[in-house]
């Protein structure tokens, strides 16, 4: 029998997002830094298969003119099988749940290079275009 994936909201904990960090061999954080992040997201998603996460995303941002789709992960084992697909339906269905009625959020993200096709299905606009400039980014280093 197929095991099933299940979606859930704000169960991430500090250490499931530490190894899911891991996994995928992004930079360190330490766990003050990941505990932070997490109480400061508005909403966060986790993919589970027999019980175990294989994938999580975030949104942080003002919950009212902009929101980031942050940290979306999948277990390198579990790539493939729709675990990606569902997170992302579930980040936009948030954020479009949290946008007032009669106004526009704008929601964005920063992908990782070769990942474009994945976020374009979704929705996503690539920059720079004709009337966007590319976006930009600063490490602050302490």
């Amino acid at each position: 029998m197929d095991e099933v994936l299940k979606l859930e909201q704000d169960i991430i904990t500090v250490d499931m997002y530490l190894k899911l960090r891991d996994a995928v061999g992004w930079k360190k954080l330490s766990r003050s830094q990941a505990k932070k992040a997490l109480e400061n997201s508005l909403c966060t998603m986790c993919v589970t298969l027999a019980g175990q996460p294989i994938g999580m995303g975030r949104v942080v941002g003002d919950g009212s003119v902009i929101c980031y789709i942050q940290d979306l992960i999948i277990h390198p084992n579990a790539q493939g099988m729709g675990a990606g697909v569902m997170l992302m339906e579930a980040l936009i269905a948030y954020v479009k749940g949290i946008t007032e009625e009669g106004t526009e959020m704008m929601l964005d993200l920063m992908c990782a290079k070769g990942r474009e096709f994945f976020y374009e299905s979704h929705g996503f606009l690539a920059r720079p275009t004709e009337n966007l400039g590319p976006g930009m980014i600063m490490y602050i280093r302490k």
